[in-house]
């Protein structure tokens, strides 16, 4: 093999590319490749940067190399592989510049295999004929056009809108159904052609919209085709502007949707079935500009990072904006007189945001104002505690006309009906990329616990939950992760009551017990 070109003849003898110095080339080396990885996963690497013109193969080396149309194009592909690893599969892959500068390939079985895709590619891309003896499908792997996207660790609200315009980075989306199944935000989206939707699934699963949460998990849906009824904030169908809005109707057949899948899909709306409902009150989760260069700042991780350079190298960038304005205090009402307290609010209200002041109302102690550290913190608690039960009184959760909770002036005794935390050592969000913004749940009767010291048994524990005359009716410690368990109690509201009263307990040895609610039942 010449310093040249990579030739296929030789892929039996190729004992990988030397390591370049960086030296920009039109063709890049990938290597730790899964074992099943098919050519068109390969192409799609590159597909984002410009037009792929050749592909190597390497199967039985777990490496592959692709020529790129202009060195720009490798330039824009390489960089911006060395921030953001393309994972498939749960495998990492390495990229960079390879030491030749061309690949010249042959007619072997599969050279043939990997042409056919690099031709599926062009087919889709120019919109023209596939040439004659050439499979337009070879190397799609049947992928269905259609993609099922589950939005995990809803932290922040997403819509229809917001999932248009990221997924529109990849190609022209025809249609989209959102829907919610078991508390979790769920869309059917639809693109013209199967290389599409596959090119956009290795890009985007697995990705957070926002810093560790908001993670798209995307998967091929069994529909080829979607059946939009209505244009509204459920359903859209891009090709019909005519359709009605019909919102008072369901976007899917659901009962030719049950025929399809079984019990798997739920009847449609945006977050119907969940705390989030209503969600069409909050503001925009984020804005997407143009402008080349814009970045989200302050929040890595997210799909800030996720940068959609043109063919001539990285013509813009998408840019997420996080939402930190609106409304900051809670009003509550309904509250139980005789048992509330600052510092239990304090604790419920803390799980979804952190809480800065606490005032229970001198005059009317069924009254409450809470200030969360912004307005997104304080309509994620609002939605998933307005209508919980405390105390014994279904707990009202709204916005409040105030902007901020006044201490009282010094001198004036409020009966410590008012207090400060805005220095508070338990606030759980205050670093950035926290991993508890990855498990924020609804209220439950199952509650995760964390911290818990090597010397605490099963029997302490159950004790430590049933000593405030709650029932415990299951628990089970984390099989690998002994610091960890699952309590169930016998409703939500005795869970309520168990993370308020346990949450920071001192169980010896140095070691305070988190509580939160879990998603997971025993």
């Amino acid at each position: 093999m010449t310093s040249a070109a990579a030739n296929g003849n030789d892929s039996k003898k190729f004992k990988g590319d030397i390591r370049s110095p960086g030296i920009p080339s039109r063709v890049i080396h990938m290597r730790k490749l899964p074992d099943d990885i098919n050519e068109a996963e390969v192409i799609s690497l590159g597909l984002s940067f410009g037009k792929v013109t050749n592909l190597l193969m390497l199967k039985g080396k777990n490496q592959a190399f692709i020529e790129m149309n202009t060195e720009d194009a490798a330039q824009a592909m390489v960089s911006y592989y060395a921030s953001v690893t393309p994972v498939i599969r749960n495998h990492p892959i390495f990229l960079q510049y390879s030491n030749h500068q061309e690949l010249k390939t042959d007619n072997s079985p599969n050279q043939v295999r990997a042409q056919a895709a690099l031709q599926a590619v062009n087919v889709v891309q120019t919109g023209g004929m596939p040439m004659a003896g050439v499979d337009a499908s070879a190397g799609m792997s049947g992928a269905s056009p259609v993609l099922r996207v589950i939005v995990e660790n809803l932290f922040y609200p997403v819509t229809l809108d917001v999932l248009h315009q990221i997924f529109s980075k990849f190609g022209a989306v025809l249609k989209i159904i959102t829907f919610t199944k078991n508390n979790q935000f769920q869309a059917l989206l639809q693109y013209s052609d199967g290389l599409t939707a596959q090119h956009t699934k290795l890009s985007l699963d697995g990705q957070n919209i926002y810093n560790a949460c908001c993670t798209l998990r995307i998967n091929f849906s069994k529909l080829t085709s979607l059946n939009v009824k209505y244009n509204n904030d459920k359903s859209r169908d891009y090709t019909r502007p005519d359709l009605p809005t019909g919102d008072s109707h369901p976007s899917i057949d659901h009962q030719a949707m049950a025929a399809a899948f079984g019990e798997y899909y739920g009847p449609p709306g945006i977050i119907s079935a969940n705390p989030y409902a209503g969600a069409h009150a909050f503001p925009p989760a984020f804005t997407i500009q143009q402008a080349a260069g814009l970045t989200m700042q302050g929040v890595p991780g997210g799909l800030a990072h996720l940068t959609m350079p043109g063919a001539a190298a990285a013509a813009g960038r998408m840019g997420f904006h996080q939402l930190t304005g609106g409304n900051c205090v809670l009003l509550l009402s309904n509250l139980n007189p005789e048992r509330v307290t600052p510092q239990c609010l304090f604790i419920l209200f803390g799980v979804y945001g952190d809480v800065m002041r606490v005032k229970i109302l001198f005059n009317k102690k069924e009254n409450a104002l809470i200030q969360m550290s912004d307005g997104t913190q304080a309509q994620l608690a609002m939605s998933h505690l307005n209508g919980q039960r405390l105390h014994g009184t279904a707990l009202r959760v709204t916005l409040s006309k105030h902007t901020n909770v006044q201490l009282p002036r010094e001198g004036h005794e409020d009966q410590g009906l008012t207090k400060d935390y805005s220095n508070s050592p338990l606030h759980r969000f205050k670093k950035p990329g926290s991993k508890n913004y990855s498990n924020i749940f609804p209220p439950s009767a199952t509650l995760h616990l964390s911290n818990i010291p090597p010397s605490v048994v099963e029997d302490d524990l159950k004790m430590l939950f049933a000593s405030s005359g709650a029932m415990v009716k299951a628990f089970k410690f984390f099989q690998k992760d002994r610091k960890m368990a699952l309590v169930q109690m016998d409703s939500v509201e005795e869970a309520i009551e168990s993370l308020i009263k346990f949450h920071n307990h001192d169980l010896g040895e140095n070691h305070h017990l988190r509580v939160s609610f879990s998603k997971s039942t025993i």
